[in-house]
């Protein structure tokens, strides 16, 4: 430990409780590695507030000693966004004690929620009142409302509703110098210059710590059906999407895999079934709901639209789950994807985003690109389709050394699929940020005018550099090996 640091937990021990400051190796250890096990770092304590103006305190005696700081939620990220520097010389700040539901507005149907706030948290308390937060991922069970909304985070409901950004009416935020940003009146109409909320939404940690937030909540799904397609290709799958939205606006999600993914899915998981009798190289997943149990139910009108699709050959066999347990199973699959992917061993993951109209020829030829470039590599991806984000993973050749694949390979392969994106239009990150693991392609592949902005905002929030070091835009220019 630094003497700064020393000195600043000093002085935060007069200010804070004994829980709030953390340092026996054997508690930090858990939350120096991400999620996915790529980036370890180290942190010499763990700061845990359970208050705004606890928060503030510290923002201040990390701004007045120049120690970093890293905020750092359910450690769910995929991009490295929430793990200290190697070299120790930051504090990690959990947002986990700040964990309280401050309101739920039924009528106006909002929630103010704390950063440390799990998301099935949120949605279980918003059902009691006959509502729900309709944004869900994989990392539900685990992922906090401040890190999705540092990370303006997608999932599969995006369809319908949009990302964190469009579901955030609110921010609380404490600035560096012990500040506090009160964004959570939710106002329909606020014109006193810059969006401040909107711009700290997706900043992942590097301008402010977010302490709250107000969300938007929806009507509770009162009837829902989850159906399974099997159809010839993506391109297929686009036109059955095309054809449903114009049918209803009761379509909340509709995800696509290729036949492999799926067979990695049910291989990961001992209790998984593949919900299609025979092979069909493509698959998707479709959910319809409804607020009420009036009119047509979501089972019918699926039955309905997906018999006349299989009539027009968009799909070759679809199944609709005959129970609430079966539609959960089939969102397990889905839900499991990431998991199974790692399982298969190393290999780069991409999180990006391509015209929607672009994605499914791009999801054939990538994936033959990548093959023909890197012998023996496996790539293919699955994602949302109707919003074009697609999470596209290069697999490494069998038998590779993990070691060599990610200190050698991985970055030429990373290389060769973000210049395949950029060529479409596309952008390198759809929902899972930039954090440590992308700053330099964000370097290379952003404009000049991207990259002098982003600086401009980072140097007014944080001149010194000290929240959430490394990640998403440093102050000085990264050098990039051309």
């Amino acid at each position: 430990m630094t003497p700064a640091q020393s000195h600043m937990l000093e002085a935060l021990s007069r200010q804070l409780d004994h829980k709030s400051i953390i340092i026996d190796p054997s508690d930090i250890a858990p939350w120096l590695v991400d999620w996915r096990g790529r980036f370890h770092g180290a942190a010499p304590a763990i700061l845990a507030p359970r208050s705004t103006e606890e928060v503030a305190a510290i923002a201040a005696a990390a701004r007045d000693h120049r120690v970093p700081l890293v905020p750092q939620g359910g450690n769910t990220s995929m991009v490295g966004g929430a793990t200290p520097p190697a070299d120790g010389g930051a504090f990690l700040l959990s947002m986990r004690r700040m964990a309280r539901i401050r309101a739920v507005d039924a009528d106006a149907g909002l929630a103010i929620a704390e950063a440390g706030v799990i998301l099935d948290t949120l949605d279980m308390t918003a059902r009691d009142h006959g509502l729900r937060f309709p944004l869900t991922l994989g990392a539900r069970g685990s992922a906090t409302i401040g890190g999705l909304v540092s990370t303006n985070a997608g999932g599969t409901q995006v369809l319908r509703f949009g990302t964190m950004r469009g579901l955030v009416a609110g921010v609380e935020a404490v600035l560096l110098d012990g500040t506090v940003h009160d964004g959570l009146s939710a106002l329909k109409k606020d014109n006193r210059g810059y969006d401040i909320d909107q711009l700290l939404i997706g900043s992942e940690g590097t301008l402010a710590i977010i302490t709250a937030a107000t969300l938007r909540l929806v009507p509770a799904v009162a009837a829902r059906a989850v159906a399974w397609i099997g159809l010839s290709g993506p391109d297929v799958a686009l036109r059955l999407l095309r054809r449903l939205q114009a049918a209803t606006d009761r379509i909340e999600s509709f995800e696509i895999l290729p036949a492999e993914t799926l067979a990695a899915a049910i291989a990961h998981d001992p209790a998984a079934r593949a919900p299609l009798d025979g092979d069909h190289a493509w698959h998707v997943l479709v959910e319809a709901t409804a607020p009420s149990t009036e009119g047509e139910s979501p089972a019918a009108l699926l039955e309905r639209l997906l018999g006349s699709a299989l009539e027009a050959g968009l799909a070759e066999d679809a199944v609709i789950a005959a129970s609430e347990a079966q539609a959960a199973a089939f969102w397990r699959i889905r839900d499991s994807l990431s998991a199974a992917e790692r399982a298969l061993g190393p290999a780069t993951q991409h999180d990006i985003s391509i015209p929607v109209d672009a994605m499914p020829r791009f999801m054939l030829d990538a994936s033959a690109a990548c093959e023909a470039r890197f012998p023996g590599a496996r790539a293919s991806g699955f994602g949302h389709l109707g919003d074009g984000n697609v999470h596209f993973h290069v697999r490494a050749p069998k038998g590779t050394d993990p070691a060599r694949w990610y200190g050698e390979d991985a970055a030429v392969v990373t290389r060769f699929v973000d210049d395949l994106v950029v060529a479409v239009g596309g952008s390198i990150s759809a929902e899972h940020g930039i954090g440590q693991m992308k700053t330099g392609e964000l370097e290379r592949l952003s404009s000049p005018a991207r990259m002098s902005i982003l600086r401009s905002v980072k140097a007014a929030f944080d001149p010194h550099g000290l929240l959430n070091p490394g990640k998403l835009v440093t102050l000085a220019p990264a050098r990039v090996t051309p």
